[in-house]
């Protein structure tokens, strides 16, 4: 009973929590890179390049101001490193396991708090879905830096070597794309490894698994109790499929012959660097190939996939490949003359179709006026900034996917701050953002109001 009144005595949305945490994460990573330590130099770096760095990283996206390698120290490195972790998980995860860990019980408030980070449906079973997630993305992570440290380790020794491994585990499994391979070349990524199969087949895996999103884990994770699966797992597992194939199939027919990126390369090579840049234009941020010399039409693939992204309570990010599933179900019953959109013999809640339809309308709503402002704004001297390479930026910045056309590099001020704004909306949801600044009359389930009458089509 006082748990339910200290509830409604601080009566804060969980959408504003989370979203408050986020800042302040990124409100500390971006104080901690400024300071000299975090420079390899040991100079002050400019606060909006700390920003944008910090945000970046918490809101693990991917999209970097500097080549994380030759600008930030190892001190540098690290806080990237814990805020991409942080960030990938969320802060309200982290708080509520060791809550537990220290044998305390969680309020109820604390519970709901902790299902809304994790996108559950509900509090129940919260206690050991937290243990899950916490345990499965370490041991994901510590298992991913294993098997790349049987590259790094033998190419930079120990010491440097796990520390890569260790960095590119969490970065992948956590969709972030930030890498510290800077040393071999400038913002090369995982260019230099187009031919290492562990490397590409263990960041392609760590991707996959940490876009699933948490409800997917505890539902394959308990499959064998009842040999069924949620419907939602099911809907993420197909579309995360389509997508990952599909994606392949067309970057691999629009690439085949561009000797910029697949052209030059042998044919286990092709179908390789295909797979892995559909994998990470679903919101990871790698890439094995030029994503600037690729041609126009395989970057409007690239951005309807990241536009999608991931699953709902993943690491990854975009609208989600369930809001596109029932968006795309919703499109075909209307076309049928169905009264409601059904996925495998369930049919759909209405709220269910107005939530996804307000992500798909804030997201175009937001993508185009942030892409103007790009486009608006003073670029470096000699620069050039089409159309679709602004749009791209936008949308890889929206979606935390982090590939990056070369636009970042380039904007000045209002451009990042954009670039800032979509990080953040895109990390914790358009429609949660919406629900953290509103404050309008909630209308009672008991009031009926007259229906009116519009005309539409």
């Amino acid at each position: 009973m006082e748990q339910v009144v200290s509830l409604k005595k601080h009566n804060i949305a969980p959408e504003r929590v989370i979203s408050i945490s986020f800042v302040l994460v990124i409100l500390a990573g971006s104080l901690l890179l400024m300071l000299p330590l975090s420079s390899r130099q040991g100079n002050f770096t400019p606060f909006l390049d700390c920003l944008f760095t910090a945000t970046s990283a918490t809101c693990v996206t991917g999209l970097v101001v500097y080549d994380t390698f030759t600008h930030w120290s190892t001190f540098g490195q690290g806080v990237i490193l814990a805020m991409i972790q942080i960030g990938g998980l969320g802060l309200l995860t982290f708080t509520s396991f060791f809550h537990i860990a220290m044998g305390k019980r969680l309020g109820l408030r604390d519970m709901v708090l902790a299902s809304e980070s994790v996108s559950n449906f509900g509090v129940a079973g919260v206690h050991s879905l937290l243990k899950m997630i916490i345990g499965i993305s370490f041991g994901a992570e510590l298992a991913g830096a294993a098997v790349l440290a049987t590259t790094f380790i033998p190419q930079y020794g120990t010491s440097q070597g796990a520390f890569i491994s260790l960095f590119l585990a969490v970065s992948a499994f956590c969709n972030a794309g930030f890498d510290i391979l800077g040393f071999q070349e400038q913002f090369c990524s995982l260019s230099n490894y187009t031919d290492n199969w562990v490397v590409q087949f263990t960041i392609i895996a760590l991707i996959i698994f940490g876009g699933l999103g948490f409800i997917v884990w505890n539902d394959l994770f308990h499959w064998r109790r009842g040999k069924k699966l949620l419907l939602h797992t099911r809907i993420v597992l197909m579309m995360t499929g389509i997508l990952l194939l599909g994606g392949a199939l067309l970057i691999l027919l629009f690439e085949w012959s561009n000797p910029a990126t697949l052209g030059q390369m042998q044919l286990p090579e092709k179908l390789v660097a295909g797979l892995f840049q559909s994998t990470t234009m679903r919101t990871a941020g790698f890439n094995t190939v030029d994503i600037a010399a690729m041609r126009e039409i395989t970057k409007m693939v690239c951005i309807l996939l990241m536009f999608i992204g991931a699953a709902p309570g993943s690491t990854g990010g975009g609208i989600k490949v369930t809001t596109a599933a029932v968006l795309i179900t919703t499109a075909l019953s209307v076309i049928r003359g169905k009264e409601e959109p059904i996925i495998r013999r369930r049919r759909v809640a209405a709220k269910v179709i107005f939530r996804a339809l307000a992500i798909v309308f804030f997201a175009l709503l937001i993508i185009p006026i942030a892409t103007t402002v790009v486009l608006a704004g003073p670029v470096t001297e000699a620069a050039t900034l089409t159309d679709l390479d602004a749009l791209f930026e936008t949308v890889s910045a929206f979606a935390t996917t982090g590939v990056s056309v070369g636009v970042t590099s380039v904007v000045h001020f209002w451009g990042k701050i954009a670039l800032i704004f979509c990080m953040y909306i895109g990390r914790i949801g358009p429609v949660s953002f919406g629900l953290t600044i509103a404050k309008g009359r909630t209308i009672s389930k008991k009031e009926i109001l007259p229906e009116g009458r519009i005309i539409v089509g």
